[in-house]
């Protein structure tokens, strides 16, 4: 983890690489805002089962990334859709978030999404949004193993601290993960 993220740091630090960048051949393809949803989602779950089993893999179909369980032996594959900031549209973020995952979704069907799970890369700036209510209108037929939105919350004094979200009928439990300015640490908290 902590190697990832320090090469992730000049695409953090870049902030228009994550939005326009183009896929990295030393990374399978990925593009950097693919590398950081799976590497924001890893450190949330780390964070939960308390250890460091969870790691980021490249995927052999040429997907957008997997998350490995080293302990259960499990992949997890991964979708990516970004929100863009660049987008110039009337449309408020609850709507835009739900347009994506339903663009994801009829992509391919069902046989496209079963056994991925899809991340969310929301690069607008200034919206609040309500997860619970986005979740509630989530399609019955969604797919997908599990929906997470992620996004940049803010730098303060230099830190970057992004939310996680995983949308959930039941209830979105929303975490932040602040990366030290040094690039070497990162704090996690459950926020909801």
């Amino acid at each position: 983890m902590k190697i990832c993220l320090n090469e992730l740091e000049k695409f953090i630090r870049d902030g228009v690489h994550l939005e326009t960048g183009k896929p990295l051949e030393r990374f399978g393809g990925l593009r950097s805002r693919e590398i950081l949803g799976n590497w924001l989602l890893c450190a949330v779950l780390n964070f939960e089962q308390k250890s460091e089993r969870l790691r980021i893999c490249t995927d052999p179909q040429n997907g957008d990334g997997v998350i490995y369980d080293s302990k259960q032996k499990i992949l997890e594959y991964m979708e990516h859709i970004l929100v863009s900031q660049n987008g110039k549209t009337e449309k408020n973020i609850e709507t835009l978030i739900l347009e994506h995952i339903d663009k994801k979704r009829n992509k391919g069907g069902k046989a496209y999404a079963s056994g991925k799970s899809l991340v969310v890369f929301l690069n607008r700036k200034g919206e609040n949004w309500t997860p619970n209510k986005i979740a509630k209108k989530l399609p019955i037929d969604l797919h997908f193993n599990g929906v997470w939105v992620v996004g940049l919350h803010g730098v303060i004094n230099e830190e970057y601290i992004y939310n996680v979200t995983k949308l959930d009928v039941s209830g979105c439990p929303v975490w932040q993960v602040r990366i030290r300015k040094d690039f070497n640490e990162w704090v996690v908290n459950r926020i909801q």
